[in-house]
């Protein structure tokens, strides 16, 4: 399986309604748009590592970056 063919697995999975809310929940429960930060330093650190999983999952479903095409806009 190619990295093409996984993200590919990772839309279908992601991209319908059920998904967004399965997507829109694991990432208020797993602090993808929140601080990690608690004065417990094992805490804290599981805490990122949750956070971790969702920036994973949402870098697979984001489109990638063509490097040529934002050489020639410099």
């Amino acid at each position: 399986m190619t990295i093409e063919d996984l993200r590919a697995a990772y839309k279908m999975a992601y991209d319908t309604p059920d998904g967004a809310t399965v997507l829109e929940d694991l990432g208020l429960r797993f602090h993808m748009r929140s601080s990690t930060y608690v004065p417990d330093s094992n805490e804290a650190a599981f805490r990122e590592g949750q956070r971790s999983v969702m920036l994973f999952i949402h870098n697979m479903l984001a489109e990638p970056i063509d490097r040529e095409d934002t050489a020639e806009d410099e």
